[in-house]
């Protein structure tokens, strides 16, 4: 919405032409994203507090947890209100992907919120059935991923791109629909299993997503993109300011969300973040390299279905518990330093990630 205002205002003052540049607006939405954290994120958590929105415990979880039980939950709908405001007031809002990554990204939030609210507002513990989940994950997904096939200009939005390998670049056809689908509801689900302890989840998700930024922003300049062997994407570089939205309403969260927390995500939060990941890599044709910086979330995943897969056919289990985060508390790992260790092991694999940039 600003960026309009600036462009009427630079025929009085040429200063105001600093708006067009896409890094200052990436600040500004980060900064903005922030500062409404800061702003909502106390009012927020007395109001849940008020109205007794709190996290119910799992018998069967680690005994540690217990103590968590009434801790305000759905916080991530202070993630999901920052981004919004962010997002519409600094970025193109004439650019089809700043729609696509918003759409899917409330969506899946709205999804959560039912989800969170129906357990601890109703009452009802098991909240959303995971089928009724599942299948508007479905809708949402499927949505997003036709409208872009269909509305796709140039060849690289929809060609399959392998990272290490700068010449491989595959044309999928409408098996572009069904890798899209995957990557937005696999990693929804992925960063939702991983919102476990405190902060988790948030923080990868934070370097993650500014490591997205990176990409959008060198596949959207037709010189950096050229010069890195990396597809020409025009309309990816608006993506920046809402990945800076996204790293601005997370460390926010984060001030509020670090052990001992104060706030969970919830649902509304995790299910919202994990598929703006998602598409996000989408939308920049970096799904390989979302698996690799995500690692953590993959194995989080992989962890759960190794131990349902394993008590059905053998009756036994692999991990102590699952997730795999929970398997470490109950072989007595302080949670602080499971939760620093997994952001650790994030930091190098972003790392391994931006290296594809180069290594083609």
């Amino acid at each position: 919405m600003l960026l309009y205002l600036t462009e009427y205002l630079i025929q009085f003052d040429s200063s105001f032409r600093v708006f067009q540049y896409l890094t200052f607006r990436a600040i500004l939405g980060a900064l903005t994203a922030l500062m409404i954290s800061f702003m909502v994120g106390p009012v927020m958590i007395r109001k849940l507090t008020r109205n007794k929105i709190g996290q119910s415990v799992r018998e069967e979880g680690p005994q540690s947890h217990y103590e968590k039980a009434g801790t305000p939950t759905m916080g991530g709908a202070l993630i999901l209100v920052a981004i919004a405001v962010s997002t519409l007031l600094w970025a193109n809002l004439q650019n089809r992907y700043v729609w696509v990554v918003f759409f899917v990204t409330m969506s899946h939030g709205v999804i959560g919120f039912i989800d969170d609210y129906r357990k601890v507002a109703l009452g009802n513990s098991d909240g959303l059935s995971a089928r009724s989940k599942y299948f508007w994950q479905s809708v949402v997904a499927l949505s997003a991923a036709i409208y872009l096939f269909q509305s796709a200009e140039v060849a690289a939005e929809t060609q399959f791109i392998v990272p290490f390998f700068k010449d491989v670049m595959l044309d999928m056809g409408w098996l572009y629909v069904l890798l899209t689908y995957f990557v937005i509801v696999g990693s929804s689900n992925a960063v939702n299993l991983t919102d476990g302890l405190d902060g988790l989840a948030i923080m990868p998700t934070v370097m993650i997503a500014a490591a997205l930024a990176i990409f959008a922003y060198l596949s959207g300049h037709v010189d950096f993109a050229n010069y890195l062997a990396i597809p020409y994407l025009p309309l990816s570089g608006e993506l920046i300011v809402f990945c800076a939205a996204l790293v601005g309403a997370g460390l926010g969260f984060l001030w509020f969300n670090a052990y001992p927390a104060m706030v969970f995500m919830g649902d509304v939060g995790a299910l919202a973040l994990g598929a703006a990941l998602g598409i996000m890599a989408v939308l920049v044709r970096q799904e390989i390299v979302l698996m690799i910086m995500g690692g953590v979330f993959v194995v989080e995943t992989v962890s759960v279905i190794i131990q349902v897969v394993s008590y059905k056919m053998r009756g036994k289990r692999v991990f102590l518990m699952a997730p795999i985060h929970h398997h470490y508390e109950l072989k007595g790992w302080p949670e602080p330093r499971i939760i620093v260790r997994f952001w650790i092991i994030t930091v190098i694999l972003v790392l391994i990630g931006l290296a594809t940039l180069k290594l083609r």
